[in-house]
């Protein structure tokens, strides 16, 4: 049962500098608004796209639709706080933001293992794709993925929601998330510390390690092209997938891999801004706005808005 005596949290933000909100503010909103509409364009476009119903894209369309949660759920009180001061948050609110953070960052790393194992059948096997990855294994691997989020988040959070928070209530980052909460409990945090820890091995870790053998086995396939100019485009997308990737897991594992009490968050939460708003803002355009298909599915989206 919960005993916590704190209604309400009081969230440090960014900054403290006043010079400094107003910028912050600017900055983070073309962020927000970069995210959002570019991953809300490639779900419009997706499913209005009869053409890019195919597994592919529609694990493209998961990874949008996990992109606009994770920064909605983040940036929008964030923006709310340095607009008009009111940086604090309800703990109905607080967890409640845990948890759809919680879930949208396990989400997101099984799906780029899972979007990796597509292309990686897709290059290696390109005869049996359609058979392999067909409209059942799609719905397969996608239901793993949100029942290996749900099953995350529900446990992390719900460890969260034991602990006793009797003040003080002030926290030093930009949203709730578990390691600055976990420095605020009044009560022991060993066994919420064990289960992060376990989920960054399994998630972070393991996932990082299958999506870059499936990315090493790509490669090698790669190098069996004969034509130089295939070598140089299937390369350049490979190393701009394996970038983002690795700006996603590396700060994640860095995040959660340590006990509450190492943790620095004024360094923190720059490694934070890296999975919580670079890499949503930076997917749409790696994954989607490079690909042709892609490009002329958002301009049939565009011609159907066209008076």
């Amino acid at each position: 049962m919960n005993s916590s005596f704190v209604t309400e949290f009081l969230i440090l933000g960014l900054t403290q500098k006043p010079e400094l909100q107003g910028v912050f503010f600017i900055v983070f909103l073309c962020v927000y608004l970069m995210a959002f509409l570019g991953n809300m364009l490639i779900v419009i476009a997706i499913i209005y796209n009869n053409t890019l119903h195919t597994p592919m894209y529609v694990l493209l369309l998961a990874l949008a639709a996990v992109d606009i949660i994770c920064t909605t759920s983040i940036i929008p009180k964030m923006l709310e706080a340095m607009l008009t001061s009111g940086n604090t948050i309800s703990y109905g609110g607080c967890m409640t933001q845990l948890f759809f953070f919680t879930w949208s960052l396990g989400a997101e790393m099984v799906l780029f293992t899972t979007m990796a194992y597509d292309r990686y059948v897709a290059i290696c096997f390109p005869l049996h794709y359609s058979v392999i990855m067909n409209r059942h294994t799609c719905v397969v691997l996608l239901s793993i993925v949100m029942v290996i989020a749900m099953i995350n988040s529900f446990i992390n959070t719900g460890l969260v929601l034991r602990l006793s928070f009797c003040g003080p209530n002030t926290i030093d980052h930009f949203f709730c998330e578990i390691p600055p909460l976990l420095s605020l409990s009044c009560t022991p945090v060993r066994v919420n510390e064990v289960m992060v820890y376990v989920a960054d091995i399994t998630l972070a870790v393991g996932d990082f390690t299958l999506t870059c053998i499936s990315y090493g086995f790509i490669i090698a396939a790669i190098l069996r092209i004969r034509t130089a100019e295939g070598k140089k485009k299937a390369f350049s997308t490979c190393s701009s997938h394996l970038i983002v990737v690795s700006l996603y897991y590396s700060p994640v594992i860095y995040t959660y891999i340590r006990p509450a009490s190492s943790y620095s968050f004024e360094r923190d939460k720059i490694v934070t801004a890296l999975y919580t708003l670079v890499t949503p803002t930076l997917n749409p355009i790696v994954y989607s706005f490079r690909n042709k298909e892609m490009q002329a599915g958002i301009q049939k989206v565009f011609a159907f808005l066209k008076p």
